[in-house]
């Protein structure tokens, strides 16, 4: 897919995803402007909405780089959510072991990168797996989504709090929320972990294209064998991706244990939204950081702006879940889109040979 392509899919993918949820709207006889407008103004139409809307994008810029990070190293890792659940646990579980009157300078970093190491070591276990067996990074990471889950069920219950079905909430010490931001947006709950997510989508995007790991684990992607007769280490690269896709869907779940909620507490065999949500991010941004980024805001407005549409033009907010669906098919079957958007190259191109052909003759 070239340059443009990459740019130009996400888009119609998205305009397609409205039209149709248009048309589902019309079908059942709801009025689509005012459903539209709802949504936006949902969204986007006060502070209080605008600080929802990037509260709900910041995990989701975190999961979307983990899974693209290691897409591009060549694995499928689908276990974004158990990684963002073993961050979310212990970075919460580090911030209730500190006294609250310990400095906010020393406790929140210790739990951000708690949370982070959690993530990346969860995340490591299908990367050695997979780099000495072959074992598919799929299944392993499938598997251990369910074991996240029930492992931090348990410690919440029987470890953290007796019998608890939630963790006390963290003292302002480990939290990133700041009272100015609250402020500044409406009391909504956007907190500064926004702020990391887009230094680390820098981040990332320098280590991708500007550095000999970022070269190394692309070419590990592309063919290991081959990345092994020049002399790189594909079972190094190997675990490293993993370990780095783990550490930043970590993060992701920092920023709801520290961020948005404040603790943590029973999942009852469900794994978090942030990861599954986050690999559809990374396809709609096209596994560009910065892509990621605007593609986490998009879905961070469907679902604030989703809560409007009920109580504004009286369309269920599942319609919205349905327009993302749509959206992320589109992305999904980009080849479709390309193959449309290439045709009358195709057409030029076949009407120049034949052109040639028979002047030849």
């Amino acid at each position: 897919m070239n340059r443009r392509n990459t740019v130009l899919v996400p888009i119609l993918s998205i305009i397609l995803g409205l039209l149709v949820g248009a048309v589902i709207m019309l079908a059942f006889g709801y009025n689509v402007i005012d459903g539209y407008v709802a949504l936006f103004r949902g969204a986007l139409g006060t502070p209080f909405n605008i600080g929802q809307t990037v509260r709900a994008a910041t995990p989701l810029i975190f999961t979307g780089l983990g899974f693209s990070v290691a897409y591009t190293a060549g694995f499928f890792n689908i276990g974004l959510s158990g990684q963002a659940l073993a961050g979310w646990l212990t970075s919460v579980w580090i911030g209730l072991s500190f006294s609250p009157d310990a400095s906010k300078w020393i406790v929140l970093p210790i739990a951000i990168i708690g949370g982070m190491l959690a993530g990346a070591l969860w995340a490591g276990i299908a990367g050695v797996l997979k780099a000495f067996f072959n074992t598919s990074e799929v299944i392993i990471t499938i598997m251990l989504n369910y074991v996240s889950v029930y492992i931090s069920d348990y410690i919440v219950r029987n470890v953290i709090t007796d019998r608890a079905d939630a963790t006390p909430f963290v003292a302002p010490n480990a939290s990133l929320k700041w009272p100015w931001l609250t402020e500044a947006t409406g009391y909504s709950t956007v907190h500064t972990g926004i702020f990391l997510a887009v230094i680390f989508a820098v981040i990332v995007f320098f280590l991708m294209n500007k550095t000999t790991i970022g070269f190394e684990l692309k070419s590990v992607g592309k063919n290991k064998h081959a990345a092994n007769y020049a002399g790189m280490n594909a079972k190094r690269n190997i675990i490293l991706g993993m370990l780095l896709s783990g550490g930043l869907a970590g993060l992701g779940g920092v920023m709801s244990g520290l961020g948005e909620f404040g603790n943590i507490f029973l999942l009852n065999g469900v794994a978090p939204a942030i990861g599954f949500d986050g690999m559809a991010v990374a396809l709609l941004g096209a596994l560009n950081p910065i892509g990621i980024i605007f593609g986490s805001l998009l879905f961070g407005a469907l679902q604030t702006g989703s809560s409007s549409m009920p109580l504004v033009a009286g369309i269920p907010s599942e319609l919205v879940s349905i327009i993302t669906a749509i959206i992320i098919f589109f992305v999904g079957a980009s080849y479709i889109i390309t193959y449309f958007m290439d045709r009358p190259n195709r057409t030029a191109l076949t009407n120049d040979t034949v052109i040639k052909e028979g002047g030849d003759k």
